[in-house]
């Protein structure tokens, strides 16, 4: 018998604006199924990226760097070289919302990497991939300030999501 594990963020930021959910689902030791759903961006591209830190004692800068317990260099998430926390870009739309569902085998909800307590963050800029030749391409991705975060947490397994 199948094993579904859940888990929800509720994404909120410095501005009132931006809000959102991204609601996970792994079936046994399965890839896990992402949905994304985010309102009020800027029409366009947005870094989408798990951080390690489930700490928003000082708004989305707490939650430190990128998940990235392989110490790999930033890349895009179908890279082989890649932070388990890179997710890619988020696309809004002209209305300002995105919905995403993506699927990604480095993000567990159960086990030593899993990203439970941990938090997504949605940034202000496109995510050049590791491939920008920025500075800053091989750490964040160079995808700007963070405009809303949120913590993952369990829920249970029976609960519409």
């Amino acid at each position: 018998m199948a094993v579904t594990k859940k888990a929800v963020a509720v994404l909120k930021g410095n501005s009132p604006d931006v809000t959102g959910t991204v609601v996970l689902v792994q079936e046994d030791d399965g890839p896990t199924q992402v949905s994304v759903k985010i309102s009020g961006l800027a029409p366009g591209k947005h870094g989408f990226h798990l951080h390690e830190f489930g700490d928003t004692t000082n708004g989305c800068m707490s939650t430190g760097p990128h998940f990235n317990p392989q110490k790999k260099t930033h890349g895009a998430p179908e890279d082989e070289v890649r932070h388990a926390g890179d997710l890619g870009n988020v696309i809004a739309g002209p209305d300002g919302k995105v919905e995403v569902t993506i699927t990604d085998a480095q993000i567990p909800l159960s086990g030593p990497q899993s990203v439970v307590g941990r938090a997504f963050v949605v940034h202000e800029a496109e995510d050049d991939l590791g491939k920008g030749g920025h500075e800053l391409s091989l750490s964040t991705g160079n995808a700007g300030g963070r405009l809303a975060c949120g913590v993952v947490g369990l829920t249970p397994a029976s609960t519409p999501l």
